[in-house]
Protein backbone atom coordinates (compact mmCIF):
# COMPACT_ATOMS: atom_id res chain seq x y z
CA UNK A 1 0.00 0.00 0.00
CA UNK A 2 1.33 3.21 -0.96
CA UNK A 3 -1.33 6.13 -0.73
CA UNK A 4 -1.24 9.88 -0.85
CA UNK A 5 -4.38 12.11 0.64
CA UNK A 6 -4.20 15.51 -0.70
CA UNK A 7 -6.19 18.36 0.68
CA UNK A 8 -7.52 21.87 0.31
CA UNK A 9 -9.01 24.09 2.88
CA UNK A 10 -12.15 25.68 1.48
CA UNK A 11 -10.97 25.10 -2.43
CA UNK A 12 -14.75 25.50 -4.09
CA UNK A 13 -14.78 22.80 -6.99
CA UNK A 14 -16.33 25.70 -9.18
CA UNK A 15 -13.03 27.76 -9.54
CA UNK A 16 -11.48 24.53 -11.01
CA UNK A 17 -11.03 23.84 -14.52
CA UNK A 18 -11.93 20.17 -14.17
CA UNK A 19 -15.31 21.44 -13.48
CA UNK A 20 -15.68 24.00 -15.75
CA UNK A 21 -14.00 27.03 -14.42
CA UNK A 22 -12.53 28.68 -17.73
CA UNK A 23 -10.84 31.66 -16.35
CA UNK A 24 -8.74 30.14 -13.32
CA UNK A 25 -5.27 29.52 -14.13
CA UNK A 26 -4.54 25.72 -12.62
CA UNK A 27 -2.72 23.87 -15.13
CA UNK A 28 -1.50 21.22 -12.65
CA UNK A 29 -5.53 20.45 -11.71
CA UNK A 30 -5.77 20.16 -15.41
CA UNK A 31 -3.35 17.82 -15.71
CA UNK A 32 -4.42 15.59 -12.55
CA UNK A 33 -7.96 14.89 -13.63
CA UNK A 34 -6.42 14.16 -17.54
CA UNK A 35 -4.39 11.06 -15.62
CA UNK A 36 -7.68 10.74 -13.36
CA UNK A 37 -11.52 9.96 -12.05
CA UNK A 38 -13.36 13.41 -11.56
CA UNK A 39 -15.73 12.99 -8.93
CA UNK A 40 -19.19 14.77 -10.06
CA UNK A 41 -21.56 13.46 -7.56
CA UNK A 42 -20.14 14.20 -4.02
CA UNK A 43 -21.50 15.62 -1.10
CA UNK A 44 -19.76 17.43 2.21
CA UNK A 45 -20.29 16.31 5.40
CA UNK A 46 -18.86 18.61 8.69
CA UNK A 47 -18.36 21.83 6.76
CA UNK A 48 -15.73 23.77 9.76
CA UNK A 49 -11.96 22.75 9.82
CA UNK A 50 -11.62 20.27 12.47
CA UNK A 51 -15.27 18.93 12.46
CA UNK A 52 -14.39 17.51 8.98
CA UNK A 53 -11.09 16.28 10.00
CA UNK A 54 -12.52 14.15 12.79
CA UNK A 55 -15.44 13.18 9.93
CA UNK A 56 -12.71 11.89 7.58
CA UNK A 57 -10.27 10.13 10.89
CA UNK A 58 -13.77 8.82 12.04
CA UNK A 59 -15.91 7.60 9.33
CA UNK A 60 -19.03 9.27 10.89
CA UNK A 61 -20.82 12.75 10.00
CA UNK A 62 -19.88 14.78 13.78
CA UNK A 63 -20.84 18.63 13.30
CA UNK A 64 -24.89 17.89 14.00
CA UNK A 65 -23.92 16.59 17.44
CA UNK A 66 -20.94 17.50 18.38
CA UNK A 67 -18.81 21.05 18.34
CA UNK A 68 -15.78 22.10 16.84
CA UNK A 69 -13.30 19.68 18.84
CA UNK A 70 -10.40 17.42 19.41
CA UNK A 71 -10.73 13.43 18.84
CA UNK A 72 -11.42 12.11 21.58
CA UNK A 73 -9.75 8.42 23.62
CA UNK A 74 -12.85 6.81 22.38
CA UNK A 75 -12.94 8.14 18.69
CA UNK A 76 -11.74 5.57 15.80
CA UNK A 77 -9.11 6.95 13.83
CA UNK A 78 -8.00 6.18 10.18
CA UNK A 79 -4.55 6.99 10.58
CA UNK A 80 -3.94 5.41 14.18
CA UNK A 81 -6.02 2.08 12.48
CA UNK A 82 -3.39 1.92 9.59
CA UNK A 83 -0.88 2.34 12.60
CA UNK A 84 -2.05 -0.47 14.16
CA UNK A 85 -1.39 -2.33 10.61
CA UNK A 86 1.83 -1.24 10.21
CA UNK A 87 1.23 0.94 7.57
CA UNK A 88 3.20 3.95 8.53
CA UNK A 89 0.95 7.18 8.65
CA UNK A 90 2.45 10.56 7.81
CA UNK A 91 0.87 14.12 8.23
CA UNK A 92 2.31 17.52 6.45
CA UNK A 93 -0.02 20.57 7.37
CA UNK A 94 0.13 24.34 7.79
CA UNK A 95 -3.50 24.03 8.89
CA UNK A 96 -2.42 25.94 12.57
CA UNK A 97 -5.82 24.50 14.02
CA UNK A 98 -4.44 20.95 14.46
CA UNK A 99 -1.73 22.45 16.65
CA UNK A 100 -3.93 25.03 18.99
CA UNK A 101 -6.71 24.20 21.64
CA UNK A 102 -9.44 22.75 20.59
CA UNK A 103 -8.17 21.14 17.54
CA UNK A 104 -5.60 18.85 19.16
CA UNK A 105 -5.20 15.27 19.16
CA UNK A 106 -5.57 14.86 15.69
CA UNK A 107 -1.63 15.23 14.68
CA UNK A 108 -0.31 12.76 17.37
CA UNK A 109 -2.39 10.01 15.56
CA UNK A 110 0.05 9.44 12.74
CA UNK A 111 3.19 8.37 13.02
CA UNK A 112 4.97 11.34 12.54
CA UNK A 113 4.00 15.05 11.66
CA UNK A 114 5.44 18.24 10.01
CA UNK A 115 4.37 21.92 10.82
CA UNK A 116 4.59 24.73 8.00
CA UNK A 117 4.60 27.43 10.49
CA UNK A 118 2.88 31.23 9.80
CA UNK A 119 -0.09 30.88 8.50
CA UNK A 120 -3.66 32.34 9.75
CA UNK A 121 -2.56 34.35 13.08
CA UNK A 122 -0.34 31.51 14.33
CA UNK A 123 2.15 32.59 16.97
CA UNK A 124 5.27 32.32 15.03
CA UNK A 125 7.74 35.24 14.96
CA UNK A 126 7.90 36.51 18.34
CA UNK A 127 7.70 40.89 17.59
CA UNK A 128 6.52 43.22 20.41
CA UNK A 129 5.82 46.37 18.53
CA UNK A 130 2.18 46.27 16.97
CA UNK A 131 2.91 45.68 12.77
CA UNK A 132 2.09 48.49 10.14
CA UNK A 133 -1.19 47.63 8.92
CA UNK A 134 -2.83 49.08 6.21
CA UNK A 135 -6.23 50.96 5.60
CA UNK A 136 -8.77 48.05 6.42
CA UNK A 137 -12.43 48.23 5.36
CA UNK A 138 -14.55 48.27 8.76
CA UNK A 139 -16.31 45.70 10.48
CA UNK A 140 -14.28 42.68 9.20
CA UNK A 141 -13.98 39.74 11.00
CA UNK A 142 -10.20 39.90 11.15
CA UNK A 143 -9.43 43.56 10.67
CA UNK A 144 -6.40 43.70 13.30
CA UNK A 145 -5.08 40.40 14.33
CA UNK A 146 -1.41 40.79 15.09
CA UNK A 147 0.17 37.24 14.04
CA UNK A 148 -1.54 38.08 10.62
CA UNK A 149 0.34 40.95 9.77
CA UNK A 150 4.15 39.91 11.73
CA UNK A 151 4.11 36.59 9.74
CA UNK A 152 3.82 38.09 6.39
CA UNK A 153 7.01 40.08 6.98
CA UNK A 154 8.93 36.38 7.25
CA UNK A 155 6.77 35.23 4.10
CA UNK A 156 8.28 37.51 1.67
CA UNK A 157 9.11 34.99 -1.28
CA UNK A 158 6.68 32.44 -2.71
CA UNK A 159 8.67 29.43 -1.65
CA UNK A 160 8.15 30.52 2.02
CA UNK A 161 4.21 31.10 1.98
CA UNK A 162 3.53 28.21 4.28
CA UNK A 163 1.36 26.03 1.31
CA UNK A 164 4.95 26.02 -0.76
CA UNK A 165 6.45 25.08 2.17
CA UNK A 166 4.09 22.56 3.20
CA UNK A 167 4.42 20.95 -0.41
CA UNK A 168 7.87 20.73 -0.31
CA UNK A 169 7.64 18.74 3.00
CA UNK A 170 5.20 16.10 0.82
CA UNK A 171 7.87 15.93 -2.04
CA UNK A 172 10.75 15.11 0.81
CA UNK A 173 8.88 12.10 2.23
CA UNK A 174 8.28 10.99 -1.29
CA UNK A 175 11.84 11.51 -2.17
CA UNK A 176 12.79 9.31 0.76
CA UNK A 177 10.19 6.32 1.03
CA UNK A 178 9.35 5.93 -2.44
CA UNK A 179 11.10 2.51 -2.69
CA UNK A 180 9.17 1.73 0.75
CA UNK A 181 5.98 -0.10 0.87
CA UNK A 182 3.39 0.27 3.20
CA UNK A 183 2.92 3.88 3.78
CA UNK A 184 0.09 7.21 3.73
CA UNK A 185 1.08 10.10 3.58
CA UNK A 186 -1.21 13.15 4.08
CA UNK A 187 -0.64 16.91 2.82
CA UNK A 188 -2.85 18.93 4.23
CA UNK A 189 -2.90 23.04 2.96
CA UNK A 190 -5.33 25.93 4.92
CA UNK A 191 -5.20 27.49 1.64
CA UNK A 192 -7.21 28.98 -0.25
CA UNK A 193 -8.90 29.55 3.11
CA UNK A 194 -8.91 33.02 4.63
CA UNK A 195 -6.76 35.46 5.34
CA UNK A 196 -6.54 35.74 1.62
CA UNK A 197 -3.15 36.79 1.19
CA UNK A 198 -0.65 35.96 -1.82
CA UNK A 199 2.56 37.64 -3.43
CA UNK A 200 2.25 40.04 -6.43
CA UNK A 201 3.60 37.56 -9.35
CA UNK A 202 0.04 35.50 -8.98
CA UNK A 203 -2.17 38.55 -8.51
CA UNK A 204 -1.27 40.04 -12.11
CA UNK A 205 -1.86 36.75 -13.31
CA UNK A 206 -5.19 37.95 -12.93
CA UNK A 207 -5.05 41.27 -14.03
CA UNK A 208 -5.48 42.63 -10.53
CA UNK A 209 -5.97 46.65 -10.27
CA UNK A 210 -7.65 46.88 -6.93
CA UNK A 211 -6.07 49.74 -4.80
CA UNK A 212 -9.48 50.36 -2.48
CA UNK A 213 -9.45 49.47 1.38
CA UNK A 214 -7.92 46.08 2.50
CA UNK A 215 -9.79 42.74 2.53
CA UNK A 216 -8.34 39.63 3.30
CA UNK A 217 -10.64 38.00 5.74
CA UNK A 218 -14.24 38.94 4.58
CA UNK A 219 -17.20 38.63 7.19
CA UNK A 220 -19.18 35.20 6.82
CA UNK A 221 -22.57 36.39 5.42
CA UNK A 222 -24.70 36.46 2.38
CA UNK A 223 -22.55 38.14 0.06
CA UNK A 224 -23.85 42.01 -0.82
CA UNK A 225 -20.54 43.34 -2.88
Amino acid sequence: MKAILLMYDSLSRRMLPPYGCDWVKAPNFERLSSQSVVFDNAFIGSMPCMPARRDLHTGRLSFLHRSWGPLEPFDDSLPEILKSENVYCHLVSDHYHYWEDGGCTYHNRYNSWEFARGQEGDPWKGEVADPWIPKIVPGLLRQNNHHDWVNRRYLDTPDKQPQAVTFAQGLEFLERNHDQDRWFLQIETFDPHEPFFVHRKYLDMYGDDYSGEFIDWPDYRQVEE
